[in-house]
């Protein structure tokens, strides 16, 4: 009976090709584009907050007398403070002794295992960053629209910033307020995603949830950087201003209440006006690429120059035109869906000590895991988004894509 490639393809070798194909989205646009300058980028940061001085109201001490008469009474400028403290960001990797002896060594590795994890590692933080440039300091990756007592999380606003494989908790929307919430369930790993459906499986028992429950890294809830869900609106206090005290702390919003409606010139032109009036100057459209569709066949329809663009720092996008010069709209996959967001970068900027670094501050930057043949490292950042100007900024949401 002759050999085939059945009976000796235990001693055959096998041979990998020198890159590993990657099957992941890892664009991250928004927090590249706010890196791009040294503008963009605050190091000189305290201990405890960064503290930066907001003008509020003009002195009105004056007018308009006849000879005479009683001249204005004096007046003053209207001040406030605002601090902001950083929130601190890690991510971990873990190699046995076996990977750090034989995987570098031998010839048929077809990717160094240590260079692989350590590069995916700074990946998946950047792009991580990069999603919560566009949340709230509570994590939120998905909202619960559908209650359930099974070990199933139903997301039907959409499942964008889920993985399988990520280490979640499942959070009671009621009680985000308090300091310590309340975990519906606690480090689950999801198992699997059904993109059409939104229904995301976890693992371990069923547990009960409730609509408006939240899906959050485990561990995270309420330690994430403040993103533009937060300081792109009209309400809440942001880094220690409220805005029911002090009426300028508020961005434009143009929302429908949860209907969406076609995108129009008119609706972008109306925000680019109303930043303009509050003393901001619009640098930057950031959408998903739903809305992108959406803002291209308005333009197709209106007859208009459609050819994408290439503006400062590298970045490409579609322009759209005001008095005041072309403003780069910009996909970003990581935007909300049915969004557009309106931005003075001149009034943003990401306040940090450092870069992503090794926490290395015994010397080494991995340290052996007690009792076993391994060895872990820890990258780490200590920074916060913010915002000198909230009204320099607005969105648009509600908005049909096509």
């Amino acid at each position: 009976m002759p050999a085939t490639l059945t009976t000796v393809s235990t001693i055959l070798k096998e041979i990998y090709e020198p890159e590993i194909r990657d099957q992941l989205q890892s664009e991250a646009v928004a927090i590249k584009r706010l890196e791009r300058t040294s503008d963009g980028v605050e190091s000189k940061v305290g201990g405890k907050y960064v503290t930066f001085p907001i003008r509020t109201r003009r002195n009105h001490g004056i007018g308009s007398r006849n000879e005479l008469e009683l001249l204005p009474l004096p007046g003053q400028q209207g001040y406030n403070a605002g601090r902001i403290p950083l929130k601190y960001q890690y991510g971990g990797v873990e190699l046995s002794g076996q990977v750090f002896e034989l995987a570098n060594s031998d010839y048929q590795a077809f990717a160094s295992a240590l260079d692989a994890e350590i590069d995916g590692l700074k990946e998946a933080l950047v792009k991580d960053q990069n999603r919560q440039v566009y949340g709230t300091t509570r994590g939120t990756l998905a909202t619960a629209t559908v209650a359930g007592a099974t070990n199933t999380f139903t997301a039907l606003n959409g499942v964008k910033y889920l993985e399988e494989g990520m280490q979640v908790d499942v959070v009671d929307i009621t009680t985000i307020a308090n300091a310590t919430p309340t975990m519906r369930a606690a480090d689950r790993q999801i198992t699997a995603i059904n993109t059409t459906t939104g229904v995301v499986t976890l693992s371990g028992a069923a547990f009960t949830s409730a609509v408006g429950d939240i899906l959050v890294r485990q561990g995270s809830v309420n330690r994430e950087i403040t993103g533009l869900a937060s300081i792109v609106d009209t309400a809440g206090v942001l880094y220690n201003i409220d805005p029911a005290i002090e009426s300028k702390w508020k961005a434009s919003v143009d929302s429908a209440g949860g209907t969406n409606r076609a995108l129009s010139e008119g609706l972008m032109i109306n925000m680019v006006d109303l930043i303009r009036v509050n003393g901001g100057n619009v640098s930057l459209i950031l959408s998903g690429l739903g809305v992108r569709r959406s803002y291209f066949n308005l333009l197709v329809q209106q007859r208009r120059f459609t050819n994408t663009t290439e503006f400062e720092g590298g970045f490409r996008g579609l322009a759209f035109t005001t008095d005041k010069g072309d403003v780069p709209m910009v996909v970003d996959m990581d935007a909300p869906n049915n969004t557009m967001y309106f931005l003075d970068e001149k009034h943003l900027k990401i306040y940090r000590e450092d870069e992503w670094q090794w926490m290395n501050r015994d010397g080494s930057n991995w340290q052996r895991k007690i009792g076993y043949d391994a060895y872990n490292a820890t990258m780490y950042m200590y920074n916060e988004l913010g915002t000198d100007k909230r009204n320099a900024h607005g969105v648009i949401r509600d908005l049909t894509e096509s």
